[in-house]
């Protein structure tokens, strides 16, 4: 055929010949590899995937245990629970005992709020005291009337209560309805203790904390929402069932055609977490894959000679004319991938070209939402003039809205406390930002709202809303007020509510009268809010400068030398005005400092300028009152108290060996820092000026360092490694070690004992 040029039918056998080589062929091996082992391939690739789930379900659930191993270990290590313990048989009319109870039962009801937390107590070891988050009460009456636990099950429980327990859990067992009670719909409740003594490193514990886990809730956390999984469920070491979810009928007899797979829990070792799978759903497509290879293979062979005659017939021409303008394409496209013949070169040239047009659309895609944002904040800033330059701007981007719904404008400031901005970075406060927005779109199902970065501490929150909608903003601010709680450990946060605005380009005025008030804000650190009502509210005006008393009286204790009262008249005044507004108190803090900065300069003249400013700059970011008495305290001993090097130098080397004799036990900075009579953040700066590392740093080393020689010249476990170094356990320890010293403690011994 190609003696006689005839290019036509070439291309034919050409493209036939490359169809059943490259195609044909392969369908016909694929097929007898069909029938002998992909179906095994898909059966195992089935059980990963369940098993892959099952990890990955088991994986949450270990989280979760492990976060209430950490709200134990931090209520056990609560101050006030420590007082309490001193005073706990103490008379009820001791205030001060009754005080650090009430403490006690807070955190108690802070960890019951948790999602698997069903109840939480304190079980005295010695005294005849349980303690909840309501009650204090004796133990035969909170076990028969608060939390009944019949007989049959006393003993999953009440042997637990001797020795040293670090998050050991009990059997199961059922609580009853309390006979107190006055909810006749109370049912029993199946629970699961897990149980911590404190001391923790003690063999005769003060007492006992308790956490009920709620097994109907567990239960539906280990779940698994897949048709072809017929139950999961927790087995204990005794090959017990703790929980399960659905029909485990399947774990004992395998023959209907079930499956079982399991994986150990990395938080209690004596737990397996175990899912029931129906294999012949699960398999289902690999059997329809068998039948339907062969009929494929007859329809592929019909199609790829038809297919093949009809691109021999009517493809030559733009095949060639194709390849033609490729030629004229200066892209990054080498010169050797254009040889060979006419379809390879059209083949490779178009997949070239799919690729950079799916990384353009990617592009493009990824950027959409910053537009939008932007597009938002130029709205919220005033920069459109009128409704037509707005619908013009939004269709460019593709950005909807209904231009008849009234509008609202929300600023959320965000102020991070002095002790946050040290240790937050940049990405982690973008963290708890996204983690913010997050919540608040959550807490409005049915509204549209948007939210924009307008400034970087403000959050802009736009409410949406029909002319008849029932949006109040002042529901609205409550709700973001709720979002905002969670993180008030890591910044103060307030709401100003702007006007109502009927049109898109108003709301510039929205968002501008919602930023006048935050003026009002005062210096209280739960969240506020500020509308136009009460911006006018019952505050009295304080005075936000120093009278010439004041200032007198300041330099004639300066000149006394009586410097603790110059603290303590600081501290009585801001007491007087905790209530008034942020703006205020900064006014007249600002005057103290200058009026002190003015009295010290007649005996101090070591300060420069640019400390001064420094001072200026760390009062002018306190946000709270107790960050001014804070600031204050520091700034007084700085001015105020001579510092004696040589005694101090001594007293940190005694803290050094204190460390080094005293690694295992733990080694609280707030202690030192008091025994030093400092702050903890004074306290942490002249640590590493005197020693020359961070304080958790120099503990975390000299325990690295124990724990290398007890790895090389002992059998000891891991565990007990662990615990002989002062950490609570191998999942606290590992992760340290492997920081410090880049591999884990048992492959550290294998290297190293080797040598």
């Amino acid at each position: 055929m190609i003696r006689l040029h005839k290019p036509r039918i070439a291309l034919f056998w050409q493209f036939f010949a490359k169809y059943f080589v490259l195609f044909l062929i392969p369908v016909l091996v694929a097929i007898t590899f069909t029938y002998f082992f992909v179906v095994r391939l898909i059966e195992d690739d089935a059980r990963q995937r369940n098993d892959i789930i099952m990890s990955n379900n088991s994986e949450h659930i270990d989280s979760a245990f492990s976060a209430l191993q950490t709200n134990m270990i931090n209520l056990l290590s609560d101050a006030n629970l420590k007082s309490f313990l001193r005073v706990a048989a103490a008379p009820p009319d001791n205030q001060q005992r009754n005080e650090w109870l009430h403490s006690t039962m807070d955190q108690l009801d802070k960890i019951e709020a948790g999602d698997l937390v069903l109840n939480a107590y304190l079980y005295m070891a010695s005294e005849d005291i349980v303690v909840d988050s309501e009650t204090l009460s004796d133990k035969a009456y909170y076990f028969r009337y608060k939390y009944p636990i019949g007989d049959a099950d006393r003993e999953a429980i009440f042997p637990h209560f001797s020795g040293k327990k670090t998050m050991v859990f009990s059997k199961p067992y059922t609580i009853g309805v309390s006979p107190l009670s006055s909810d006749t719909a109370a049912s029993p409740h199946s629970v699961v203790s897990a149980m911590m003594s404190y001391p923790f490193n003690s063999a005769t514990p003060e007492v006992y904390l308790v956490l009920d886990i709620n097994l109907d809730l567990l239960r539906e956390r280990i779940s698994i929402r897949e048709d072809w999984v017929t139950g999961t469920a927790i087995v204990d070491g005794d090959g017990q069932i703790v929980v399960q979810s659905g029909s485990m009928a399947g774990m004992t007899d395998r023959a209907g055609g079930n499956a079982v797979s399991s994986s150990q829990s990395a938080f209690n070792e004596s737990w397996r977490y175990v899912s029931v799978v129906d294999l012949e759903k699960l398999l289902q497509p690999a059997r329809m894959i068998r039948m339907l290879s062969l009929a494929f293979f007859g329809f592929f062979l019909v199609l790829g000679s038809g297919v093949s005659y009809y691109l021999s017939r009517k493809l030559y021409a733009p095949i060639l004319e194709i390849k033609t303008g490729l030629a004229t394409y200066r892209g990054p496209e080498p010169a050797a991938r254009r040889e060979g013949n006419d379809f390879d070169v059209i083949k490779r040239f178009s997949g070239m070209l799919i690729s950079e047009n799916s990384q353009l659309s990617r592009l493009v895609n990824g950027m959409v939402p910053l537009v939008q944002d932007h597009f938002v904040t130029k709205l919220l800033l005033g920069e459109f003039q009128d409704a037509r330059s707005v619908a013009a701007c939004a269709d460019e981007i593709d950005f909807a809205y209904d231009p008849e719904a009234e509008r609202t404008a929300l600023c959320i400031e965000i102020q991070y406390y002095s002790r946050m901005q040290e240790g937050q970075t940049e990405t982690s406060k973008s963290f708890l930002l996204a983690e913010l927005k997050e919540s608040i779109r959550k807490s409005f199902p049915d509204t549209t709202v948007w939210l924009s970065h307008t400034k970087p501490d403000i959050l802009a929150c736009v409410l949406h809303g029909a002319p008849h909608a029932d949006v109040d903003p002042k529901e609205a601010a409550e709700r973001i007020k709720r979002c905002l709680e969670p993180f008030a450990p890591y910044y103060k946060a307030t709401v100003g509510i702007g006007q109502t605005v009927g049109s898109i380009e108003e709301l510039h005025v929205s968002y501008d009268s919602a930023l006048s008030m935050l003026r009002f804000k005062g210096m209280l650190p739960e969240v506020e809010i500020f509308g136009e009502e009460r911006a006018r509210d019952e505050r009295a005006a304080w005075d936000s400068y120093l009278s010439t008393q004041d200032v007198s009286r300041i330099f004639n204790l300066c000149k006394s030398r009586d410097y603790d009262s110059l603290l303590q008249s600081v501290y009585d005044r801001l007491e007087e005005g905790k209530n008034a507004r942020a703006y205020e108190m900064k006014y007249w803090c600002s005057d103290v400092l200058n009026t002190w900065i003015r009295a010290a300069e007649h005996e101090r003249t070591d300060f420069s300028i640019a400390f001064y400013s420094k001072l200026f700059d760390r009062l002018g970011r306190c946000v709270t009152v107790s960050e001014i008495k804070q600031t204050f305290r520091d700034i007084h001993e700085l001015m105020f108290r001579r510092s004696e090097p040589h005694e101090r130098t001594r007293q940190f080397a005694e803290i050094v060996a204190y460390i080094h004799e005293h690694y295992a036990e733990e080694l609280s900075i707030e202690k030192f820092a008091q025994q030093m009579n400092m702050s903890v953040g004074h306290f942490s700066r002249t640590f590493k000026e005197e020693v020359g590392e961070k304080y958790v740093e120099y503990i975390a080393k000299v325990r690295m360092g124990k724990a290398k020689q007890y790895l090389l010249e002992t059998d000891l476990k891991i565990d007990e490694i662990a615990e002989k170094v002062g950490y609570w356990g191998r999942n606290s320890f590992i992760p340290i070690f492997r920081k410090y010293e880049g591999v884990t403690p048992a492959k550290y011994r294998t290297i190293y004992s080797a040598q």
